[in-house]
Parts: structure tokens; sequence; C-alpha cells
């Protein structure tokens, strides 16, 4: 990892404690709500973090949030910055480096999109389940060793998107699983783009997540991904694309999307105990070797 990872975690550490987190959340635009929801708080602006760079979608300059939800301990990344922002595609390297460095061992990733199918109507959640980056870049290049070779195959966690299936129907929320598909921006897709990527199986589409996602793999970080629909995708809706309609959108929709993160986040509280249980049990390979 980078010295300004190092960095950055000493400074997290001195100000919220030596307790290391149980997961990070990486916020996508609009949806800094979640936030709000965090018991005895520690805010530590990007500015005081080596390698946070400021965001420049979603208004402020960044925050990393520490707390509790029920007895998990939880980062929040207040705002990312995109590829579109700067053109590097791994500039939240040091942010989730930095996550994986106090203790995280999974990520939580929300962001807004676009739907390529009429029926998953602005104000749908979509679990991602697998992905198709079709700007063929990948922020892994320049990175040295064999670890660089990330399996992406299961790269969305199985277990934690039937979590938040469980926190979803607890709240009486209706969510689905889709594939998302990344396109760099910041200009949106055109027509043509999204009937290819409705033949690729893409239901979902947007600007971010992919590259947080193959980097998050690289640490080893476990991750869920959470798409809010903000609108149809183009050639799809008579209503002219931008990024004011999509944050309206965003904004209509952070409350039902906040309590289904929340009692996600109670959910792991619960269940952390008996999967922390489960790992340490011998394999029965191990029980074999001993008998």
């Amino acid at each position: 990892m980078r010295n300004e990872s190092e960095q950055a975690a000493a400074i997290v550490r001195s100000r919220a404690g030596d307790k290391p987190v149980d997961v990070g959340v990486m916020l996508g635009t609009g949806l800094g709500a979640i936030a709000d929801h965090l018991a005895s708080p520690t805010v530590i602006p990007y500015g005081d973090l080596p390698g946070f760079g400021r965001p420049l979608v979603g208004g402020g300059d960044g925050e990393l949030v520490i707390g509790t939800i029920g007895s998990a301990r939880i980062a929040v990344l207040k705002g990312r910055v995109h590829h579109y922002d700067t053109g590097d595609i791994a500039a939240m390297r040091v942010p989730l480096e930095t996550l994986a460095r106090i203790g995280a061992g999974a990520v939580v990733l929300t962001n807004a999109a676009g739907s390529t199918k009429p029926e998953l109507k602005p104000g749908s959640l979509v679990v991602i389940r697998d992905h198709i980056n079709m700007t063929g870049r990948n922020p892994l290049v320049g990175e040295s060793g064999d670890a660089r070779f990330v399996d992406l195959t299961g790269a969305y966690d199985s277990t934690l998107r039937d979590r938040f299936a469980k926190a979803a129907a607890e709240t009486g929320r209706r969510t689905s699983e889709g594939i998302y598909m990344w396109s760099s921006g910041p200009s949106f897709e055109t027509p043509a783009e999204i009937h290819v990527a409705r033949m690729l199986g893409a239901d979902v589409v947007g600007m971010s997540t992919v590259p947080e996602v193959i980097i998050a793999r690289h640490l080893g970080l476990r991750v869920l991904a959470v798409s809010m629909v903000t609108n149809l995708a183009a050639g799809l809706s008579t209503e002219p694309l931008s990024h004011e309609q999509t944050m309206r959108a965003a904004a209509a929709s952070i409350v039902p999307l906040t309590r289904v993160l929340v009692k996600f986040f109670e959910i792991w509280a619960l269940e952390r105990p008996r999967e922390a249980a489960e790992s340490v049990k011998p394999s029965r390979m191990a029980q074999a070797l001993v008998h």
C-alpha cells in the first residue's frame, strides 16, 4: 500500500481511536444521508487526509465519518472522486486502502444509475451482481506482482447481497438484482449505446463503481454495490438527461435507501458473531488430519 494510505490511516486512528472498523461505505451522488444515522460520529474532512481528493460532484469537499449503527463500526466516505473529474481511474485507491488499513473487511458502494429497462423505474433499488466495463480501462494497470491479476468472478459478494435483500424486505422495500455497465462519462450514453448495453445484458448504466470494485477486490475487500435508479437511459424517455435531473431524483429516494442501509448494518451487527465463529472452525480437511 502507499505511504499516503499509511499516513491517512494514522490520522484516522489518532482522531477516531484504534478500534477497527467493520465495514466501509462509499456514497454516490446525492446519497450522503446514511452518515447522519451514525452514533458518536467522528468527522474528518478529506482535506486533512493525504491522497483523498476533493469530490467535484454532489456538493461539499468530502468527509470521512466514523461511527456506529447497532454494534457495527462503520466508516463512511461521504463523496467520491469520479474518473471523469480528473481522468484518474484509480482516484479512490488511497481512500479504499485507508479503509483496509483501519480494519474494514468489506465495502458498500452506492451509486445513481440509469435504467435500460422501462420496468426499472426511477426510485428502484438494484443490487449489482456483476458488471460490464465498456471503457477498456483498469485501475490495476501499472501495479506490480501477481496480485494484480484479480479474479472478478463473484466480485459482488453473494452473502452481502442476501443480507441486503433481507434488510429491504424487513423495511418493506422491493429490490432486484442486475448487471451494471460502466461508461466513463461525463457525457451520458447515446441511445445506440444503450441499445448495445441491453443486448449485452446490462440492466443499469452509470459512471462510477467499477474502478472501486476492482481496487476493493485487489485489496481483498468483500463488496456490496447498490444502484439507485434516477432515470430511464437515453432513448427510453422523452425527458432530457441532465445532472440536475439525476440529483433531484436521488434526493427523492434518499430516505428509503437510507432505511434499508440502516437495517442492513443492524443485521450485520447481529450476524457478525456467528460469522466470526464460523470463520475459526477448522475445515473438514483439517479435522480429517487431526483424526
